[in-house]
Order: structure tokens, then sequence, then C-alpha cells
């Protein structure tokens, strides 16, 4: 059966967001924005609140390649969550958005790039990326950034949620 390009996306975005919400099983909101701990040791590394919120600033740039409605990313989310951002370890509570802001956010944004790849033109997938610098150079396309962006950078960051999960004590989701 052949599969068009907007399909592939599809299939890997949809593993990723089924893995995504797997996850989030048993993870408490209190602990969300925390960074790992195991054995009175601090774990230096991205925790939950981090790896959704950066992940969620992706699905709304993916919707908006394939032409689909865009969600405004909240004002905070660009400062806190960026590549160029550093996770800390919100021990009051007061650094991250709740763990429900944050999810909710990375899931609509998500499913709605999810909506749009799937009714998207193959011609989308074929543009110049408008990246500059190294993104630009490694994918030259904006079908080459949406594969790595919903398949490897996802997974890449969700991997770190798993590792987080079971210093945490919450076993593998």
């Amino acid at each position: 059966m052949p599969r068009s390009f907007s399909d592939v996306l599809c299939d890997s975005l949809q593993l990723s967001l089924g893995y995504a919400e797997t996850l989030l099983t048993d993870v408490p909101a209190d602990q969300f924005a925390r960074l790992a701990c195991s054995g009175g040791h601090t774990v230096s590394s991205n925790h939950a609140a981090f790896i959704y919120g950066h992940l969620s600033l992706y699905g709304p740039k993916v919707a908006q390649f394939a032409g689909g409605s865009v969600s405004a990313i909240p004002d905070s989310f660009d400062e806190l969550f960026s590549q160029h951002a550093q996770c800390s370890d919100d021990v009051q509570g007061t650094v991250y958005p709740e763990m429900s802001v944050i999810t909710g956010f990375y899931f609509s944004g998500w499913r709605a790039a999810l909506e749009a790849i799937h009714t998207s033109e193959a011609s989308v997938w074929e543009q110049t990326n408008p990246s500059e610098g190294r993104m630009a150079e490694k994918f030259p396309s904006l079908g080459s950034l949406a594969n790595f962006l919903v398949g490897g950078h996802m997974m890449l960051h969700l991997g770190q949620m798993s590792a987080w999960r079971r210093i945490q004590g919450l076993g593998p989701a």
C-alpha cells in the first residue's frame, strides 16, 4: 500500500504522542518540575516540565508549516523552554506553569499539527526550511525538518522523560 509523506509523518507523530501520554502515567503534579533525585543525589538533567514544555514549542510550528491553525505559544514558554533555556529545579513550584497547563498545550499543539499534516499537500514538505544556520544545513526542506521534529527530536526528549521516571522511582511506563 503506497503511503504519502504526510502519512509517514503522521505515523511517526502518532507513535510519539502515544509514548508521551504513557510516560505521564502516575507522575505526581508536585514532582513534575523537580529534578530527579536518587539516593539523596540530585541528577542534573531535564525534568518532566521542561521536557514537555520544550517539545510543546514545536507542535504549533509544524502545524503552521502544514497550513493548519496555530495556537499562540504562551508568553512565558519561549523564555522557559527554548533550546537556550536552562532547566531548573522548581522546589517552590513558582518557576514553571502547572503540569496541566504544560501538558495541555503540548498535546493540543501536537494534535493540531497531526490534523494539519494529515490534510497537507506533498508540495508543502518540498519547500525550503526557513530556519537559518545549522538547522537549515541539517534539514534543508520543511519535510526533513518536520520529520526530525515529530520523530528524532521528540523521541530524544521522551527518552529523557523515561530516564527521569526511573530515577524518580516511577519505573518504566
